[in-house]
Parts: structure tokens; sequence; C-alpha cells
């Protein structure tokens, strides 16, 4: 089954691209969430349209992302308070979730599904991640994992 897709899905394609699909994928996923609609002969003209704001949207976020990505540059490091037990290991672990929310009190905001993390940060001190802003444009980012009340003497500190 042909469809235009409406909206950028990952790793199907870009909004305005044709693309041939299973049929209950198009029936049960893609149409009735609006992502795309069926391909018919005088909807082509209509693709190429949404191909072209498209192409002009994803230039904009891009631009935009380059910016964000100059600014968490500067910022190098977060510092991220957690929980620790007698022997000084974490409760829990440092999570992609965790580490957006502290670029979120910077003023960043980001989804979750940016922060890459290579392997779960267990333990307090600084560990580098990647941000992924948008295509082939990722940022390291050092988080640093204090003790939880030991976080205002670390910023006394740097300040």
């Amino acid at each position: 089954m042909k469809v235009i897709l409406q909206k950028d899905v990952q790793s199907l394609g870009d909004a305005g691209d044709i693309k041939e699909v299973a049929a209950g994928y198009a029936r049960n996923y893609l149409i009735p969430r609006k992502l795309a609609v069926l391909a018919e002969a005088g909807s082509t003209r209509a693709a190429l349209h949404l191909k072209k704001l498209a192409e002009i949207k994803r230039s904009k976020r891009v631009q935009e992302m380059q910016q964000v990505a100059s600014e968490l540059k500067s910022l190098g490091e977060i510092t991220i308070a957690m929980r620790v037990g007698a022997d000084r290991k974490l409760f829990g672990s440092v999570t992609p979730h965790l580490i957006a929310q502290a670029l979120g009190e910077k003023g960043f905001t980001l989804d979750k599904r940016k922060v890459e993390i290579s392997e779960p940060i267990k333990s307090l001190g600084v560990s580098n991640v990647k941000v992924k802003l948008a295509e082939g444009n990722t940022v390291p980012l050092a988080v640093k994992v204090v003790p939880a009340g030991e976080e205002e003497n670390v910023e006394a500190a740097a300040g």
C-alpha cells in the first residue's frame, strides 16, 4: 500500500515521502495517528508541497539545534545530586531523565531520549554523555555526580 507521510516517522521516512508499507501498518498505525495518507493520483502534488514545507522546517530546526549545541558546549558540565549510602554508593543510577531534568533547570528543554548514556552511571564523579540534538549534531557533556546535600558546596567552590 502506498502512503504519503504527513510527518517524519523514525525508521520509515520524512514528511512528504511516498512509501510502500504493509496494509495493516498503514490502516492500524500510520493513518489513524495522522502520520500518513493514502497515495492517490491527485495527492502527489500535495506530497511535493509537503516535502518542501518539511525541508524548510528541518533547516530551521537544524539552525536552532546548532545554537543550542553551542550553548551546551559553553555549559560544559552539569552537576546532579544523588542519595548515597554508607560506602558512598549511589541509591539507583543517573538516568537520561535525570540529566534532561538538570538541563531543564539550566534553561534547556530537551527530551530524555536525546540523552545517550553508554552505560548506567552508578558511581560518584564525572561521566561523559552525549546529547543528540539533530541529524548529525551530537554534543558531549560532562555529568558530575555528587552526594545529596553537598551540591551547595560544589557550586560555591565553582562560583
